[in-house]
């Protein structure tokens, strides 16, 4: 993300602090509510419903469609795993078993700041998600595969890679089911992770706005903990002033 894309206001250590409880009280209400409704929709989400006897399952059934959509797995893992993670371009149909277990992960992106040297700082958002299939490879092991600090597992590589993608054209054959994630509040979008090759991901924001205090305090404030991570910060307005989106279509029908 760049700097210039998230707000910015001045805060003293006091209000931060204020701040800072706060926002961690509503992102662990807003993780667990998420939480609750991918485990109630989890059933909806069976890998084999889109690719059919392209990947292992109990039932292997033919779905109209589903070579349509594993062509188009192919096609997305084959414009990515080569640089950087190495991997051959080749999917072997059938794919192993991917479970429907379903799981959010805090999004996260690095600011660096025009120190010397410069500085890079890892912010988490409170109120955005990735949704994935649950993998034996979460985002945090791949980037450490890449980085060097884990040992690289290709199989495990491969694995959440496919399992990103496979969300990705789910919810493309599935339209109904952005749909409900709205209905539901969240704003759906597809991201390319910069730092993971342009791995296309499933993002869902809760309609809440966040933001950051200048570059200046972030790091003064890494620096007493020392620890280059860092949240944005929920605005306190953004509760009260949260959108109702049914509320603002239902106002269409009214003459």
């Amino acid at each position: 993300m760049k700097k210039k894309d998230m707000p910015r206001k001045k805060l003293d250590n006091q209000q931060f602090l204020k701040l800072r409880q706060t926002t961690e009280k509503i992102a662990e209400a807003l993780d667990k509510r998420l939480k609750d409704h991918l485990t109630v929709l989890k059933p909806l989400f069976i890998p084999g419903k889109l690719l059919g006897t392209n990947v292992k399952s109990t039932s292997m059934e033919d779905i109209h469609g589903s070579d349509k959509a594993f062509a188009e797995l192919q096609e997305l893992y084959a414009a990515i795993c080569e640089k950087p993670f190495g991997l051959s371009r080749k999917l072997h149909s059938p794919l192993p078993p991917i479970s429907n277990q379903l799981e959010n992960t805090p999004f996260q992106y690095n600011l660096t700041f025009s120190e010397s040297p410069a500085k890079t700082t890892n912010i988490t958002s409170p109120t955005r998600y990735i949704l994935s299939y649950q993998s034996e490879c979460p985002l945090n092991r791949l980037r450490g595969m890449l980085s060097g600090a884990e040992t690289r597992q290709p199989d495990d590589m491969k694995q959440a890679i496919i399992y990103h993608l496979t969300m990705v054209i789910f919810l493309k054959y599935f339209p109904a089911l952005t749909q409900l994630f709205q209905d539901l509040r969240y704003e759906v979008e597809i991201k390319k992770l910069a730092d993971l090759g342009g791995l296309p991901v499933v993002i869902l924001t809760a309609p809440l706005a966040t933001f950051l205090p200048p570059d200046e305090f972030i790091v003064q404030v890494t620096q007493l903990s020392g620890i280059p991570a860092f949240q944005e910060i929920i605005d306190p307005d953004a509760v009260k002033n949260m959108p109702d989106p049914l509320r603002d279509s239902l106002k269409s029908c009214i003459g």
